[in-house]
Order: structure tokens, then sequence, then C-alpha cells
């Protein structure tokens, strides 16, 4: 095996695994009051100003689970405001 073949994983301080292709975690879907989502650690705290949506899993499937449901990328106050016919 030559140094190329070899992978090494470092977690940094923070806890972050450096290669995700080895991010065995599980992840939580977390969506803030504008609507917009995102994936956090299921392990910690959810941030202030963000709420766990209720899907869990791999990164992929719930970046998979952001990609069917979150289909309007604009923040729920822009969409309300051109609803409204105010650009």
């Amino acid at each position: 095996m030559t140094a190329e073949d070899q992978v090494t994983t470092e977690e940094g301080a923070d806890g972050m695994v450096d290669r995700e292709d080895e991010d065995t975690r599980t992840y939580a879907v977390v969506v803030n009051d504008e609507e917009q989502y995102s994936v956090w650690p299921a392990d910690r705290e959810v941030p202030a100003g963000w709420r766990a949506e209720g899907a869990t899993g791999t990164k992929d499937a719930c970046l998979a689970h952001i990609a069917e449901v979150w289909t309007d990328m604009r923040p729920l106050s822009l969409r309300r405001k051109m609803s409204q016919g105010v650009a």
C-alpha cells in the first residue's frame, strides 16, 4: 500500500469528521422561521432560531428529504411580500 492509498480520518476539535464519505452519524432536518432547511447532527442541540422538522437519517437521506420538501428557495417573508404584489 502506498501513501496515496492510505486514508486517514481526523476528527476536529468540534467533533466533525473531515471525510464526508466516512460520516456515519445520524442527522436531523432542521428548519428556521423563514422556512429554510438544513441538516444538523442529531446528537447536538438544535441552534437558536431553528427547530427539528422531524426527519432524521444519514446526511444523504436528510438532503434527499430536503430536496423533496423545499421546493421554493425564497425565504417565507419574500414569498409573502410577493404574494401581496410587493417586491
